[in-house]
């Protein structure tokens, strides 16, 4: 086994690990064996002893093996509580270098290129660039833990997050694979936004992805929630005599809204919708649904899989978390069979309705109370279980996924408030951002524009990356919007539009017939030029030409 040694990319100030790895393979790695491993059980952490591929602490071992282009890490703790593994490199890059970070699930407006000394988690990969010289360090997606990067002047670390709820997995005698990890630095001539998607494809090694780009239209940012079949039918009319390819034909998304509300009960709380039923202002979904294919768009369904109602059994919930303040919702636990088995039924009915697209929404946030910005310190608050704790938390959302996308079949999926590397491979369409907004042009801006700059590489290689709606409204300025019409076109990305009926005139119509014309078919992947100083990027590169937006 050589020893480690380091080199220095010319230019770029971020050194990089050289290994080999093992006998069976003579390829050198940028990044190898960790130079410390430590876990932490029941809120201690213990350094163990080794070197290169195997370390070990009393009855807690980690090992390490080489894949043909990664490095997979897998864990034994069967007395223990395993709550994290941590692996750490000494001196991986130079003061001078910046980092690019991401987040668990969506993006909060927050993505950015940001110096190395700002100290912030980095969920699943995280990239280091000088501008011309960029390394990138990830994980391959799907792990059975939920990782993140932490980098410094003097190290970098790998910390792989194994609780079950908000305590220690308890694997028992079996063998945790925890993850699978690698680096890549750029080829000659290789800028970082193309590093960065080339990246993603060595991340994401089978990817499940729309047959043709997806487009359409999604009632939620200018009805929020006050919604009908009749309103339904209105927009899907008006916006129907807008689309000119009849090939891939357009969605027209039912939002939140179309549920059956709960009874009015003498009990003190009533939980949520009935997602197999319409309300009131739906009648039967199959027939909303064969009304929107006469008119000729695609039928889609948004949902929430995990929420629960007041008929559940307690013994199916998510145990009441001591932060939680509102008892007014509760949630399915997913490590039962038995509400694994009514999802996947579900989301079936909603098949054999006739809809061809499921948006299935808040999965993160009802697993863990948490949206991904609070998801600092902890994932989730300590000190609670789902009813089966020998699986991490990962492995739980993975099943919860893989059971959501058997049942759907071949209908596309959109997770939206889901784990951006535990669906790729599973869902066709990831939300990539928080939500845009038909009231205000400065969310719009925040969580659309930098989500979608920031988040285009994960676009066709993860999944097709979704930023969100177009809020086409009377409270947005048209100057504004159109020109987020015109980005999320011509980006290839999925476009979706909020279109008020009273917001739409003439030149409404003619910039959406262009954007649906635009968004109908396959497109170069837009690129963000001024993404590594800007974080809202004015400056881009659609179909081969370089477009400047003012967004102020």
């Amino acid at each position: 086994m050589q020893r480690r040694k380091f080199i220095r990319v010319s230019g770029l100030s971020a050194a990089a690990f050289l290994i080999k790895p093992s006998n069976q393979n003579t390829q050198e790695k940028i990044l190898g064996f960790p130079d410390s491993v430590s876990v932490r059980c029941k809120g201690e952490w213990f350094s163990l002893k080794g070197r290169d591929d195997h370390w070990s602490f009393q009855d807690i071992e980690v090992h390490f093996k080489d894949v043909s282009n990664a490095i997979s890490i897998y864990a034994q703790a069967p007395n223990r509580e395993l709550e994290n593994i941590k692996c750490s490199w000494n001196n991986p890059a130079g003061k001078k270098s910046y980092c690019l970070n991401d987040h668990w699930e969506r993006g909060y407006g927050d993505l950015s290129w940001e110096s190395i000394d700002v100290k912030r988690r980095s969920p699943w990969y995280i990239l280091f660039s000088d501008g011309v010289n960029t390394l990138a360090c990830g994980v391959k997606t799907g792990p059975n833990s939920i990782c993140y990067w932490q980098a410094s002047p003097e190290s970098l670390e790998l910390v792989m997050d194994t609780n079950s709820g908000g305590m220690g997995v308890l694997l028992g005698d079996r063998t945790l694979h925890a993850a699978d990890f690698f680096a890549i630095f750029n080829l000659p001539g290789e800028n970082p936004f193309h590093t960065d998607i080339r990246f993603c494809k060595m991340m994401c090694d089978h990817p499940v992805l729309p047959k043709h780009p997806v487009y359409g239209i999604n009632d939620w940012y200018f009805a929020y929630g006050n919604n009908s079949k009749d309103l339904i039918l209105q927009t899907t009319t008006m916006m129907a005599e807008l689309v000119t390819d009849h090939s891939n034909k357009p969605f027209s998304v039912i939002d939140m809204g179309w549920s059956k509300k709960p009874l009015k009960s003498n009990e003190e709380y009533v939980w949520g919708d009935d997602f197999t039923m319409g309300n009131s202002n739906f009648g039967d979904m199959d027939v909303v649904a064969s009304y929107i294919k006469k008119l000729g768009m695609r039928p889609g369904l948004w949902t929430r899989p995990l929420q629960a109602n007041a008929n559940d059994k307690p013994t199916l919930l998510i145990p009441v978390r001591k932060d939680q303040k509102d008892l007014k919702e509760r949630y399915l636990d997913p490590t039962i069979p038995e509400n694994l088995q009514r999802i996947a039924h579900t989301i079936s009915l909603y098949k054999n309705w006739g809809f061809e697209l499921v948006k299935h929404d808040y999965t993160s946030y009802d697993l863990f109370g948490r949206w991904g910005f609070e998801m600092n310190e902890t994932m989730t608050v300590p000190g609670w279980q789902f009813q089966d704790r020998s699986k991490t938390n990962a492995e739980i959302i993975l099943e919860l996924y893989r059971t959501i996308r058997a049942a759907a079949g071949e209908i596309y999926l959109i997770g939206c408030n889901t784990f951006s590397h535990l669906s790729a491979g599973i869902f066709d369409i990831n939300r990539i951002g928080d939500d845009t907004s038909g009231n205000e042009w400065a969310r719009t801006l925040k969580m659309g524009v930098n989500s979608l700059a920031f988040r285009l590489p994960q676009h066709n290689t993860f999944y097709a990356a979704d930023g969100d709606c177009v809020g086409l409204t009377t409270k947005v300025p048209w100057e504004k919007n159109k020109q987020w019409l015109r980005l999320l076109a011509e980006s290839s990305a999925p476009l979706f539009i909020s279109a008020q009926p009273e917001a739409i005139g003439a030149e409404q119509k003619h910039s959406i017939k262009k954007a649906f014309a635009d968004a109908a078919k396959i497109q170069p992947r837009g690129e963000p030029l001024d993404w590594m100083t800007n974080p809202r990027p004015s400056d881009w590169k659609l179909n081969e030409k370089q477009i400047h937006f003012d967004w102020t």
